[in-house]
Formats: C-alpha cells, sequence, structure tokens
C-alpha cells in the first residue's frame, strides 16, 4: 500500500489520501512568509496525520531558532507560540491522535525534551485542544456539539493568554473580517465561550481537558 494511502476502504469510505512530501512544501511555498511567522494561525480542516501542520511548525521553529536561540526561556515560550498557533480538524481518531503525535515529536525534538518533562506536558494538552475531532463542514464533534478552537497568545514573560471560541462563529467572523481570531473586540459577535486567567507553562501543563 502506498504512503498516500492507509487502505482502499478508508478511500473509499471517507476519501483519504494524504499529500506528499514534496507537495506540501511546494504549496506552503506560496505563502512562505506566513507559513515562517511564528504567530501566524494554521488550520488544516482534514489534517489526517498531519503533513501541512509538521511542515509548518518545522518552518515556524527554524524562524525561533534564528530570533531566539540565545535565549534558552523565550526560545521555549516561542516554540509553545509556534505549536499555539497550529490547528487541525480530522474526522478520523487515529488520524487525529497520530497528528498530534506527530507534532508532539517535532515540537519536543526541537527543545530537546522528554515526554514527562512540564513544557512536554504543555504541549501534548495544547495540541489536543488545537487538534480536534470533527467535520469541519458540519463544523460539529463527534458528539454532535460544535467545535470549540482556543485562541492562544504569548504576552511576555512566559504568561500566555487563552480565549476559547466556536468553529462557527469564527468562520462567520473569518467571512466579515478576512482571517479566524481577528479583532474580535471590534464585534458583538465575537464574544468568546470562556476566557482563561494569565497562564504560565505550568498552568498549561495542569489542564485535564
Amino acid at each position: 500500500m502506498s504512503d498516500l494511502v492507509k487502505s482502499k476502504k478508508r478511500v473509499a469510505d471517507h476519501g483519504e489520501v494524504f499529500t506528499p512530501h514534496w507537495m506540501v512544501g511546494e504549496m506552503l511555498d506560496l505563502v512562505k512568509n506566513e507559513s515562517e511567522r511564528i504567530d501566524a494561525r494554521f488550520l488544516e480542516p482534514a489534517c489526517g496525520s498531519g503533513n501541512f501542520l509538521v511542515e509548518i511548525l518545522h518552518r515556524k521553529l527554524k524562524t525561533v531558532e534564528s530570533k531566539y536561540s540565545k535565549s534558552p526561556f523565550e526560545k521555549t515560550n516561542y516554540a509553545l507560540l509556534s505549536l499555539m498557533c497550529t490547528y487541525g480538524i480530522e474526522l478520523l481518531e487515529d488520524n487525529a491522535e497520530e497528528c498530534r503525535e506527530n507534532l508532539l515529536a517535532v515540537f519536543t525534538t526541537y527543545l530537546g525534551v522528554g515526554l514527562n518533562e512540564e513544557v512536554a506536558i504543555a504541549a501534548k494538552n495544547i495540541l489536543r485542544a488545537n487538534i480536534v475531532r470533527g467535520d469541519a463542514l458540519s463544523m460539529l464533534n463527534p458528539e454532535g456539539e460544535g467545535i470549540v478552537f482556543p485562541e492562544w497568545a504569548y504576552l511576555s514573560k512566559g504568561k500566555f493568554s487563552r480565549r476559547d471560541f466556536k468553529f462557527g462563529d469564527l468562520t462567520q467572523l473569518a467571512s466579515l473580517e478576512g482571517t479566524l481570531f481577528e479583532d474580535f473586540e471590534l464585534n458583538q459577535m465575537s464574544k468568546s465561550m470562556k476566557e482563561y486567567k494569565q497562564l504560565t507553562v505550568q498552568d498549561i501543563a495542569s489542564f485535564n481537558e
């Protein structure tokens, strides 16, 4: 079986075919500057095992390395921000989990940390919130509820913010404003479902979602 197909049945049932690495690279080169910007938010609506998102994270981390390699503290925080700005929706459970694992492997390898270290646990929790199971067309999760995504931001000095929004509201706003998570304060439709206090890496690692 090709690397691009897991099984003929999955192709027939779900139209599942994975994008080859060379094509991922060429497509992202069309938005090269954005794909390398640490805080540029990317959403892959049918992310599979993460071919696009893994390459995007690699590119973002190269930018982190070029800007923050001399400060281990900021290198870690901006690496987390790179992960925070990476989103995916996937219908199939095994693909969603594989995507999370692939992104986590890129992140932990870059920082040289073990899976049981606090920053790796924080990364797992970020990925659990950012890579979700669901149908991007109906904007519903397997339980029939609206997909929810967090908007993360790095505030400085190791502090992060988080606000949660319904995906359906974000897409409606994007049609008006241009991109997801853009200037929500200017629109009454943009009220978040939940807003968190300022968060540290330790706080994020302690999430139990």
